[in-house]
């Protein structure tokens, strides 16, 4: 059973070295997501997700973890955490720490340790092979960097060593099974990782990687999935009120495995991608369904959708998002009056959906040059834009001296500007999401069904007693349906119902009750 509070729950992602810098030093920090929990909590998201801030050589951008008990001192101290948990449990706002399970950096003293030649405790922590020329075949590796005759595997980057959790399959003679004293030795020095920030006043974790544990396994990763189930029964047992979302995005399987959330991420030509992101198909042709008059087709994100939801509304949820920090942000191919309505569809569904910082001031993607393992993701996290002073309120420090440089158009969106502005993208997502947690039926658990998927018609669907419908296109369309509900509850553009009727104008999203 998923944890209670996730009911009513809109998640906020913060990249904290780009949220908002507190001692100019041109890198943001704990204490200004501190400063800015009244504005997170007045635009209505009650959680945060805060990728990592752990102490990292930051090869890639802290999921290269050095210290997993200690703070970066980009970011401030431990205590600046502890604090921030503190003062956004005074404000209702939850806060997840970002977990990377499956492996840690090169410098890492774990990894240290284990690649020395004389056998120790951390000798097995990773994945090594027995001779200094003999790959880990099949898999990633490095060799000729270790005092130990052997090489290691990867995980993902080349400063990322592999944590051993065993292998499900042992097909050669350096692999470990997953019961393995040393594969069990890495999963209880995991819990203790987490235990250490629960008890600290962590409501949880984003888990990076979930799905990337035992090696060698199967296409329902029956090892990882055991992995993770045993973990639940430690949070079950000593923090029940402790939530998970896993980087996996194959809820079937995630929500099974012990996970309350799974992401559904985008991937080139999945149902996600067909919302917003459908420029990165193998035609080269934008026909996102949420771009006006492109020929989008919402069947393409339902028949994916569909099977999930009705598979696992009953164990867990399925969380959408605005964007994060891997995908370009949504600006990048729409305009805000398209925004609005994706916004207005995406935290109408069921599930736990979560918001990526300056989404809803309709931050623009910036073509820049890669820092810290970012490469064409660093365009979606450059510095959150507050205000028109220097670099648009996000630091007092140099220009020069900033973490990315902010965007320098005139237009750049930013919170004050759009505060200002009744019409602005930020006023929609402020509406919709205090419509959210004001209506049971918009919540995570409430029914969800589809009314009408019709090309050429609105998309009309049900969330218990509401009865919603969007039009991304210009031109009006009306559908015929029975339906009890006429009195607008919510609307951006126009709507009108009569006698099983509902014509909705062009760019137009309407709730009914």
């Amino acid at each position: 059973m998923s944890a209670a509070w996730l009911k009513d729950t809109v998640f906020y992602e913060i990249y904290p070295q780009s949220f908002y810098d507190t001692n100019g030093d041109g890198i943001g920090d704990i204490k200004g997501i501190i400063e800015k929990l009244d504005y997170i909590k007045d635009l209505g998201c009650n959680a945060l997700w805060i990728n990592p801030c752990f102490d990292s050589p930051f090869k890639d951008a802290g999921y290269d973890v050095r210290d997993y008990k200690k703070v970066a001192d980009r970011y401030g101290t431990n205590e600046d955490l502890y604090r921030l948990f503190e003062e956004a449990h005074k404000k209702g706002i939850r806060v997840l720490l970002d977990l990377v399970p499956g492996h840690t950096s090169e410098e890492h003293e774990w990894f240290r340790q284990s690649q020395k030649a004389e056998k120790n405790e951390y000798s097995d922590r990773y994945i090594w092979t027995t001779f200094c020329f003999e790959g880990a075949e099949g898999f990633p590796y490095v060799g000729g960097e270790s005092e130990r005759s052997a090489t290691y595997m990867l995980n993902f980057f080349k400063c990322q060593p592999a944590l051993n959790y065993g292998f499900r399959q042992v097909t050669k003679h350096w692999q470990l099974p997953i019961h393995h004293p040393a594969a069990l030795a890495t999963r209880e020095a995991m819990k203790d990782v987490m235990r250490f920030w629960l008890s600290h006043g962590c409501d949880g974790f984003r888990v990076d990687m979930a799905a990337s544990l035992v090696k060698n396994d199967d296409e329902k990763k029956s090892g990882t999935s055991a992995v993770w189930l045993d973990i639940r029964r430690m949070l079950d047992l000593e923090f029940p009120d402790a939530a998970m979302v896993a980087e996996w995005s194959n809820p079937p399987l995630a929500l099974r495995a012990g996970y309350d959330m799974d992401f559904y991420l985008n991937e080139r030509g999945n149902g996600y991608s067909t919302l917003f992101r459908d420029y990165e198909n193998h035609q080269g042709e934008d026909h996102s369904y949420f771009k006006k008059d492109a020929g989008g087709n919402i069947n393409r994100f339902l028949d994916q959708y569909l099977q999930w939801y009705q598979d696992t509304k009953d164990i867990g949820y399925i969380s959408l998002l605005s964007c994060n920090h891997d995908t370009l942000r949504p600006r990048y191919n729409m305009d805000e009056s398209e925004l609005k309505l994706a916004y207005a569809f995406l935290y109408t569904l069921p599930g736990v959906p979560f918001l990526y910082y300056g989404d809803e001031i309709g931050m623009r993607y910036q073509n820049i040059p890669t820092k810290e393992g970012g490469y064409f993701r660093t365009g979606s996290r450059t510095p959150m834009q507050w205000d028109r002073s220097a670099n648009l309120g996000f630091s007092t420090g140099c220009a020069e001296d900033l973490y990315l440089p902010v965007d320098d158009a005139e237009d750049a969106p930013t919170v004050a500007s759009q505060e200002a502005d009744p019409d602005s993208l930020y006023h929609t997502v402020k509406e919709i999401l205090a419509l959210r947690h004001s209506q049971e039926d918009l919540q995570a658990d409430a029914p969800f069904r589809v009314i009408c998927s019709e090309p050429g018609k609105p998309f009309v669907y049900q969330r218990g007693s509401l009865l919603l419908a969007v039009n991304p296109d210009s031109a009006s369309k009306t559908v015929k349906a029975a339906f009890t509900q006429n009195r607008i509850l919510y609307q951006i553009g126009s709507a009108s119902c009569k006698e099983g009727s509902l014509t909705l104008a062009g760019q137009s999203f309407v709730v009914l009750k």
